[in-house]
């Protein structure tokens, strides 16, 4: 599973390319992309390439392999979306969690929604997972929603969890089952 590359109507989900380092900066430092994020990130441009080179790193991985960060991009025209994850957590009980980040500019086009939608189909479909889930902070409506859209499920409501510029976030946790998925295709 060396380079992939998942696709869907208008995305490509794809590794990171050195010439990508800038828009991620970019993105990582904009205040409303980073304003529900409880992880800090650097100013100094160095930092996030050590960043993308981990993530470069990780798909080298082969078959043990247990994260997988793509770079979103419109198919058409190459235009940076945003960066997407699948961490597989708990091994064993075949259960990963996903995150999403989409530079401001993409959002309400309905990216977010059709690259989780992606990387959920390779979750179930390729890595053959029973559990994926997904947390965000309880005032992140658009984030939430995404995932509602895709078939998620709220199962929890944990207080004060998140870390934020602006103090301690309640966060809204969510799941989506391979029966889940399965019974919507």
């Amino acid at each position: 599973m060396n380079h992939l590359r998942l696709e869907s109507k208008r995305l490509t989900l794809c590794t990171f390319r050195d010439s990508d380092i800038l828009n991620v900066h970019e993105m990582l430092l904009r205040p409303e992309s980073t304003a529900f994020n409880p992880t800090t990130y650097s100013e100094d441009k160095k930092d996030t390439e050590r960043l993308i080179n981990t993530w470069q790193l990780e798909s080298e991985q082969g078959k043990d392999r247990k994260k997988f960060t793509f770079l979103i991009e419109e198919t058409i025209n190459h235009a940076f979306v945003g960066i997407i994850g699948i961490d597989i957590i708990k091994l064993h009980y075949k259960n990963a969690e996903v995150w999403f980040k989409l530079s401001p500019e993409n959002w309400g086009k309905g990216y977010g929604t059709e690259a989780l939608e992606r990387i959920i189909q390779f979750g179930f479909e390729d890595l053959k997972l029973h559990r994926i889930e997904a947390g965000c902070a309880v005032d992140n409506i658009a984030s939430y929603k995404i995932m509602e859209k895709t078939g998620m499920i709220r199962e929890a409501h944990r207080r004060k969890l998140l870390p934020l510029k602006n103090g301690w976030s309640d966060n809204y946790e969510y799941a989506i089952l391979e029966e889940d998925y399965f019974s919507k295709i």
